[in-house]
């Protein structure tokens, strides 16, 4: 018998102690008692129903298995093996994880895989162009954009949706005129527009130069 087969955790003990004493306050025969002790005893387990879908992926189709629930981040890192994307907060509050789903930036940790079959989806790994790097990877790494580096691969994602945002004439919450077409890349509208991405490092100033110096090459 394997040595798992004796471990017993401390919540295992109170879990026991608490429904034994729920037993006996029950007032059932013994008898009774022993068998709902027994069945409870027995490990339930449910299937993981998982469903066939299609992905294309940085110019790439994969087709995989997955669980429903399955987030597109979770789907991304755990199954394709694309970890540029990070998983930060979790929560849809960092930036860390985004990514371009038809040329948008979204928060990947806040959608689920089963949503972005036939998308067209972008990750940090499919923005180079072989070797040579996107213009917002060039703008970052010359005006040194990143400390730890952890939140870089959504910063310069959610830059280059910010970018087609501003060609198209998207308005921000720092856009003196809503109605006069593509805004002036103002810092005011660049630090607006990326404030959903967060860099614990503080390395603002650099993202907001790279940014700029790339408005002018994408």
């Amino acid at each position: 018998m394997a040595e798992t087969d004796y471990w017993i955790t401390r919540r295992a003990v109170l879990e026991g102690g608490a429904a034994t004493c729920l037993l006996v306050a029950s007032g059932l025969p013994v008898g009774a008692q022993d068998a709902v002790a027994t069945m409870a005893a027995e490990r339930v387990t449910t299937p993981i129903s998982r469903i066939p879908m299609r992905f294309r992926i940085n110019a790439t189709e994969h087709a995989l298995e997955l669980d429903p629930r399955t987030t597109l981040l979770d789907a991304l890192r755990n199954n394709l093996g694309l970890t540029g994307s990070k998983k930060g907060c979790d929560h849809g509050q960092c930036g860390a994880c985004t990514v371009l789903v038809n040329g948008r930036r979204i928060n990947s940790c806040l959608s689920l895989a089963a949503q972005h079959e036939d998308d067209e989806i972008t990750t940090i790994e499919g923005l180079a162009d072989g070797e040579k790097l996107h213009p917002v990877q060039a703008a970052f790494v010359a005006h040194d954009g990143f400390q730890c580096g952890y939140c870089t691969p959504g910063q310069i994602c959610s830059a280059v949706g910010m970018l087609d945002e501003v060609r198209a004439g998207w308005p921000s919450h720092a856009s003196m005129d809503v109605t006069s077409g593509p805004a002036a890349l103002t810092e005011a509208e660049i630090r607006e527009r990326m404030s959903g991405n967060l860099c614990r490092c503080a390395a603002y100033p650099n993202i907001v130069a790279a940014v700029r110096d790339a408005a002018e090459e994408v």
